[in-house]
């Protein structure tokens, strides 16, 4: 049966910091961030600027126990590398438990794995490991993430690895995929959806259900700031964006803060307790973040 859900914040004042496997199999519902690192071509004060207000995010999120995800290329557009400048500038007293790097597959194969021995040696513990959109930029070092993970893990076993699964596709399809012993991850993360598509995860989470799955995960949630047509049509070449029903929402006055909340309400409601949002910049994430959660 699906664990419902309770507070949505976390209450471990004096208490050892769980990490993050640990957190997603426990019931308490948790809510992680996803931010993407600033673009490679941003040059001088901008690209500072940037990696500042990145910076100040990150340290304030995790500061207060939220799980913070740094993206790797997600979409295709070339992004600072995420490990090097969070291990030169985050300072010693940001908890690197609390900060999970993304690597997709579109590097080189001597690169990841020796970005996986930095990670480990910089004192991360988690790692999510991706294959990366075949459509746009270099190809990937091996066919599949997994394959990169069972490298990674033979590397690095003290790593805790991710692995990814989008309900959009076949469920079967999708839940076959993590209950194979090759998956060689400790979790997992979802392609983002939506109160829209509230079927897709019911069924999602049916199949898992039905097939015995253990592995815990975290749905991911998109900040919608508009329905913007020429916005959405960008993002809907990376995952299904429900268009016609955001334009519905938000001409009826409906607050980006309100839609996100909705999604993560209706996740909630469907037994999915732990999501990760995105799409909330670089500056004022903490405080966009609370505006979000005080509605669900």
């Amino acid at each position: 049966m699906r664990a419902r859900t309770g507070s949505l914040e976390p209450s471990l004042a004096g208490e050892r910091r769980a990490g993050l496997v640990e957190r997603l199999r426990a019931a308490e519902p948790l809510v992680a961030v996803e931010l993407r690192p600033p673009r490679a071509d941003l040059a001088g004060p901008d690209g500072m600027d940037a990696w500042i207000d990145v910076y100040h995010s990150v340290q304030r999120l995790a500061r207060r126990d939220r799980f913070v995800c740094l993206t790797d290329d997600a979409v295709g557009t070339a992004e600072e590398e995420n490990l090097a400048h969070l291990a030169t500038n985050l300072g010693p007293d940001a908890p690197r438990s609390r900060l999970v790097p993304f690597l997709t597959c579109k590097h080189t194969r001597e690169y990841c794995l020796l970005y996986a021995d930095r990670a480990a040696s910089l004192g991360f513990e988690t790692l999510v490991v991706l294959g990366g959109d075949r459509s746009v930029g270099p190809p990937r070092c091996v066919p599949h993430a997994a394959d990169l993970r069972r490298l990674i893990r033979e590397r690095r076993p003290e790593l805790a690895l991710g692995g990814w699964a989008n309900p959009h596709r076949p469920v079967a399809e999708q839940v076959g995929f993590m209950l194979d012993r090759g998956f060689c991850a400790d979790f997992y993360l979802t392609q983002v959806v939506s109160h829209h598509s509230i079927a897709r995860v019911e069924a999602f989470l049916d199949e898992a259900d039905r097939r015995g799955m253990t592995l815990p995960g975290a749905f991911g949630v998109f900040f919608y700031r508009s329905a913007n047509p020429r916005t959405l049509e960008v993002l809907g070449d990376f995952f299904p964006v429900p268009a016609e029903a955001l334009s519905r929402e938000f001409e009826a006055g409906v607050s980006p803060e309100e839609v996100c909340a909705r999604t993560i309400r209706a996740l909630r409601a469907a037994g999915a307790r732990h999501v990760y949002v995105s799409n909330l910049g670089h500056r004022n994430v903490e405080r966009r973040l609370a505006d979000i959660l005080e509605r669900v």
